[in-house]
């Protein structure tokens, strides 16, 4: 006699926090390793799709088009981010990846201006531009997804989305490094510096496929939801946006300025390609190690106390830190210089991601962090290597990108002090029977 019977496919386990942080962060990991390869090989993409007659001209073409991008991305972030509210954090990070790695692939394989005369430059504008608009969603989505996974462990956990870029830095100044010393001046000028392009592109794949197996907090999931939360934002949350952006100055203006380095070594200070990412290569791992464990720590003291100390050694040390090694020039202070401000911005970026997301409440959080994120991100950081240049030839003093480290310094600070209010005023705020 025949009988059925119903077959049924084991329930998957959920995803152990340990999976929850490499699945979301991987996405990040490939944005910000993008962003610090065209930074690292600026020299490089310059002769190759901005040549002019002028060296200087050439840098800030490519710099200004790498600033560019991030016109757009508060577009992405109001678009991606208002998906993530309403459709799920998943939804939004697969989407945010997949853009990433199109951007990417543009970059690696478009031919030279020499070649395919203005479509080279025009192609590496739209690379950009597609870059920017999914690195938008991103930040909100995937610090959202990690804070409400662990609701009592926000600092350490949304930490890593920023020990990320640090260790994407860190590969991408390995590659500077290896390419560097291994390469001969004219291989790596011709092609070697489309290889860690390839590289971001492995990337790309093995983030598509651990997103999969990701899945929506219980905090996000039980939580109200709106459908307007663009709306919402702007209508009530317009403060908080703006302190948010204003905590992330001295941050963002710090990491781009790090990625800048091997430009800034090779062109004025006139030190070896090879000792400039020997000395990022510092910096990255600083980034990476420190971060965790300055996100567990503002879990323990506040998240306010640890960065506002911190802003405040950013005003008083930059400009000296600058100009010692300006006069004492060797690889021993390049590499002070490097691992000092990657100290102080692993201290204080470890606990900014956690603070942005206690900002906001659920329905609206990843629209507001992303919102907040982009537009600090555009104002103080994607333009910080064209600025930087800028100030450097204006005022003939090396150490000037010191001056733009102060002030951003002076803006955060500002922005700190304002949650500080906020923050009190809802403690101080009697209960309604």
């Amino acid at each position: 006699m025949k009988h059925s019977q119903s077959l049924s496919l084991p329930e998957r386990q959920p995803l152990s926090l340990f999976q929850i942080v490499v699945a979301t962060s991987a996405g990040n990991a490939l944005e910000w390793f993008d962003i610090a390869i065209y930074g690292f090989f600026a020299v490089y993409i310059g002769k190759h799709f901005f040549p002019t007659a002028n060296p200087s001209a050439s840098l800030l073409l490519t710099f200004g088009t790498f600033g560019a991008s991030y016109l757009v991305r508060p577009i992405g972030g109001i678009v991606l981010g208002a998906y993530a509210d309403r459709r799920g954090r998943k939804a939004a990070l697969m989407m945010s990846v997949g853009l990433m790695m199109l951007g990417t692939a543009i970059v690696a394989l478009i031919p030279a201006y020499e070649t395919i005369g203005l479509a080279a430059p025009l192609g590496v504008f739209a690379a950009r531009l597609i870059q920017g608009f999914s690195a938008g969603g991103e930040f909100g989505a995937s610090t959202a997804m990690l804070i409400e996974h662990a609701p009592h462990r926000r600092g350490f956990l949304a930490s890593w989305q920023f020990a990320t870029q640090g260790l994407s830095i860190l590969m991408a100044a390995m590659f500077g490094f290896a390419l560097a010393r291994l390469l001969p001046h004219a291989a790596l000028d011709a092609w070697g510096w489309r290889v860690p392009f390839f590289f971001g592109l492995l990337i790309g794949p093995l983030g598509l496929y651990l997103r999969r197996f990701l899945e929506d907090a219980p905090d996000f999931t039980e939580a109200a939801r709106t459908e307007t939360p663009v709306r919402d934002v702007f209508a009530t949350q317009k403060r908080m946006v703006l302190a948010a952006a204003g905590a992330l100055a001295i941050s963002t203006s710090v990491n781009y300025l790090l990625q800048y380095v091997p430009t800034y070594a090779i062109r004025e200070l006139h030190l070896p390609a090879s000792t400039s990412f020997a000395a990022t290569i510092v910096g990255g791992v600083i980034l990476t190690c420190v971060t965790p464990l300055a996100g567990y720590l503002s879990d323990r003291i506040g998240r306010l106390i640890q960065m506002t100390t911190v802003a405040v050694l950013f005003v008083v040390t930059a400009y000296p830190a600058f100009s010692y090694t300006v006069d004492h020039l060797s690889k021993l202070t390049l590499f002070a210089l490097v691992a000092w401000l990657a100290l102080l911005k692993a201290i204080y970026f470890g606990a900014l991601p956690a603070l942005m997301s206690e900002m906001f409440p659920a329905a609206t959080r990843s629209t507001g962090m992303s919102v907040a994120y982009n537009i600090g991100v555009t104002v103080f950081g994607g333009f910080t290597p064209a600025v930087v240049t800028w100030l450097i030839s204006a005022t003939a003093n090396r150490s000037a990108p010191s001056f733009y480290v102060m002030v951003t310094a002076m803006i955060s600070l500002a922005a700190l002090a304002s949650v500080s209010r906020v923050q009190r005023v809802k403690t101080d705020r009697p209960a309604v029977a």
